[in-house]
């Protein structure tokens, strides 16, 4: 797990885990920080193609569609598909680092938690007097 997304004050931060952190604070340095993510993939293999922020994904997935149009392969063109929005940080990550799990995601994708909210508390049924 080369690159890897983290959710901090609300953005999301991508760091490649291959650097050390900084010997003075302890930090990686990030390669983005964006408020959602955009994920374009291919939605029948699931092959991930771009991942960042959602204008510079759009703007791949606009080019990518034309240069395969122009070459003939129009099915090709439209099974990319990009995905954006404050997605799970957990998803987004899988998508990542497993092969083919855009497309699995993408077929439960109204099912996916909105990535920014908190986790629920744990509670307890004890309580103290």
């Amino acid at each position: 797990m080369d690159l890897q997304y983290q959710l901090k004050a609300g953005s999301y931060y991508l760091y490649d885990m291959r650097e050390p952190p900084s010997r003075a604070t302890g930090e990686r340095r990030f390669r983005l920080k964006t408020d959602t993510v955009a994920i374009a993939f291919d939605a029948s293999t699931g092959v991930l193609h771009q991942h960042g922020s959602p204008s510079r994904i759009q703007s791949w997935a606009i080019g990518a569609r034309r240069r395969l149009r122009a070459a003939g392969a129009q099915d090709a063109a439209n099974d990319i598909v990009v995905v954006s929005g404050p997605l799970p940080v957990e998803e987004i990550n899988n998508c990542l680092n497993i092969a083919g799990y855009c497309r699995r995601m993408f077929k439960r994708l109204a099912s996916v938690p909105h990535g920014k909210m908190p986790r629920a508390a744990k509670t307890s049924s004890r309580t103290t007097h």
